[in-house]
């Protein structure tokens, strides 16, 4: 058994690690760590894991990770993360960070969209973009892995077959719709229950951070030159779950059987990637609770466009899904191990 730590574990994106940990055949969480909730039981914050947490949340102590743990997840926010992973990296445990400190080959792009320098950039050409599709045998050899973001998940797994064919042709421009826990567990104005209840609203239309991580990503395989995207989120009032509309003009006209055979060749070997059939859309419904992503095509345009959409529940997929899956990889346990459930209907 694999013992593992989750610092950082009292936000939703840590419940969600200790939910699909829960059932994992091959890890075990020995320490938990929550600095504002040290001594409370996990149960009592979250009642639906108390027939499988009996323990307490505990304060960070890495003698204590480096004595009970072979590995570790960090659920802290951006900033806090760059700030213990040296001392870990020091001990010899392997890593997979939620946060953003380690997404950006460039700190300067981190300092300017995550507002605080990088305090060791010298790691960050040993951090591996834990986006399996894409990174799964750097991932496999990696010690620290950077658990991409929810949005750039949606949007990479929706356009990587296009992008890496050249079949692009001028800015993608991608509306984008989360739920309510994609902006964490902490309570703000935007996100109280009267501000969201029967309300759709986009938000950050000048620039979200997420944004230079989907194009650092886009960019990585594009063969010459940028590749910039034109990003709109949009809260919507629902509890979990991602949808992205992309709309992708093409270099030349593509046939419906020429589009769906390059999607098809990209992902009908990847375990958690849906291929929707022709005239089916995703929907954030289908993928609630499963680490899946649903992928569908339409023309556009008389053949010169395509619209593509992609859906995940962004907790799963987006978050910790994701994070258990790259775990895998670095544990050497087959990747799906913990994972393989489907999503929550209705």
């Amino acid at each position: 058994m694999i013992r593992v730590g989750i610092i950082g574990a009292s936000g939703y994106t840590g419940a969600e690690l200790l939910r699909i940990i829960a059932q994992h055949q091959e890890i075990d969480v020995t320490v938990a760590t929550a600095h504002e909730h040290s001594g409370k039981r996990i149960s009592s914050l979250y009642p639906s894991l108390a027939m499988f947490y009996e323990d307490e949340f505990k304060a960070y102590d890495r003698d204590e990770i480096e004595k009970r743990c072979d590995a570790v997840f960090i659920g802290l926010p951006h900033g806090e993360s760059m700030k213990i992973v040296p001392g870990l990296m020091s001990i010899g445990k392997k890593i997979v960070d939620l946060s953003a400190d380690f997404r950006f080959d460039d700190p300067a792009v981190y300092e300017k969209w995550y507002g605080v320098p990088h305090s060791c950039p010298e790691l960050l050409e040993q951090a591996v973009y834990g986006l399996p599709e894409l990174n799964r045998d750097r991932i496999e050899d990696a010690q620290l892995v950077a658990n991409p973001g929810c949005y750039p998940t949606a949007v990479a797994l929706g356009l990587l077959p296009l992008v890496e064919g050249s079949f692009v042709f001028g800015t993608v421009y991608i509306d984008a719709k989360s739920g309510i826990s994609g902006a964490g567990r902490k309570l703000t104005l935007q996100t109280h229950f009267p501000q969201v209840a029967d309300n759709i609203v986009p938000y950050a239309v000048s620039g979200h951070r997420h944004q230079p991580e989907m194009e650092q990503v886009l960019t990585g395989v594009t063969v010459g030159g940028t590749f910039p995207v034109a990003f709109i989120p949009h809260l919507v009032p629902m509890n979990r779950g991602i949808l992205c509309t992309m709309y992708v003009p093409l270099k030349d006209r593509m046939g419906d059987s020429e589009i769906w055979d390059l999607y098809n060749d990209a992902y009908s070997v990847e375990a958690f990637v849906h291929l929707l059939d022709a005239g089916e859309c995703p929907q954030t419904k289908a993928v609630q609770g499963s680490n899946n992503c649903h992928i569908g095509l339409a023309a556009a345009l008389n053949g010169e466009g395509l619209v593509v959409m992609s859906a995940i529940d962004n907790l799963v997929k987006g978050a910790s899904g994701q994070a258990v899956q790259n775990m895998n990889l670095l544990c050497g346990l087959p990747e799906d191990t913990g994972l393989l459930a489907p999503g929550l209907f209705p």
